[in-house]
């Protein structure tokens, strides 16, 4: 009889590959101490502009609808809590403020007494171009009747007003109001202006300013 043959080298199996470290791994808010509820807190205890629901709800991987009832039993809570902040959605996002009775308290410890506030030819200024936007500076120097070129240009400085285009027909800058300016005026958009446009000059005013070269 013959000798049978020695068996070969088994064949070596293929090697698992590494797992990618850079790969994210699920995150289950609902396992932390305190859920859903603490890890909304925790986001809006760190964020410096409004957040919107579907960010919030993105970013930690939760339906929709609850991350809503989350930010609306928030705001009970700390409104019912007498707290010195609140939950707010303003500017089309939810951001904690503190409460405006305690303004004075903040800008002592900030501004150690000194107000920060805007000037009244600011405020009208701004008025103006919240209004009437897009508007270009020679129309709401129209408006009030004065040289708005260094109020407009602290407006700019303080992020209240932008830069909106140009004017088709003449070239001129225009401006508008930025989301801090719905934020500082507790605004979630500019349909809850009060009415005061009808107030303001139409726009068939100011075309006869601008054709007297008033504007």
């Amino acid at each position: 009889m013959g000798t049978e043959p020695e068996p070969g080298p088994e064949p070596q199996q293929p090697a698992a590959e590494p797992e990618d470290p850079q790969e994210p791994t699920a995150l289950d808010v609902r396992a932390l101490p305190g859920g859903a509820r603490s890890a909304v807190e925790a986001v809006l205890m760190v964020i410096d502009e409004p957040v919107t629901e579907e960010a919030l709800a993105s970013a930690l991987e939760l339906p929709l609808d609850e991350v809503g009832a989350v930010l609306d039993a928030l705001a009970q809570e700390y409104a019912e809590g007498q707290r010195g902040f609140m939950l707010r959605r303003l500017g089309g996002g939810w951001r904690i403020y503190s409460r405006p009775e305690y303004a004075p308290v903040v800008e002592k410890f900030l501004l150690g007494g000194q107000q920060a506030r805007l000037t009244q030819a600011a405020l009208e200024t701004l008025a103006v171009i919240a209004y009437r936007q897009p508007i270009s500076r020679a129309r709401i120097g129209a408006i009030r009747g004065v040289n708005v070129d260094g109020v407009v240009r602290t407006l700019l400085a303080r992020g209240m007003v932008t830069e909106a285009g140009q004017d088709p027909t003449g070239g001129a800058v225009l401006y508008g109001t930025t989301d801090l300016f719905l934020q500082r005026m507790g605004l979630d958009g500019l349909d809850d202006l009060p009415a005061l446009a009808p107030y303001l000059p139409s726009a068939e005013v100011l075309e006869e300013l601008a054709s007297e070269g008033l504007a």
